[in-house]
């Protein structure tokens, strides 16, 4: 038996990625975003105006377009701005049982 004493290496190239094929999402800074709040059937449409008075300052007749909004169309815009400041508006209506998403607009 004899073997080869003089071995081949095997050269391997490294492939440069194909950036054409890499998609990010590319979020625009500059863009608003906005809370929806969502209808459901827990809450009262008596508490979800009162709620919207609480939080955001709106007058009664403001907040019970809103209301309106989210109880006819299934949901409505409550507020819009920086995306931390929609994270908090989020989370101050989840705390009060009210179904709120953010979005960007």
């Amino acid at each position: 038996m004899s073997f080869t004493t003089s071995a081949t290496v095997a050269q391997s190239q490294i492939a440069e990625p194909d950036l054409t094929e890499k998609v990010d999402e590319v979020v625009d800074l500059d863009t608003p975003w906005i809370v929806l709040v969502w209808n459901d059937p827990i809450n009262l449409m008596s508490y979800v105006s009162f709620i919207f008075q609480k939080l955001f300052g709106y007058s009664k007749e403001k907040a019970d377009l809103l209301m309106l909004d989210v109880h006819e169309k299934g949901r409505a815009v409550v507020s819009t701005g920086s995306r931390e400041h929609a994270e908090m508006d989020v989370f101050r209506l989840h705390e009060h049982g009210l179904w709120a998403t953010m979005q960007q607009d």
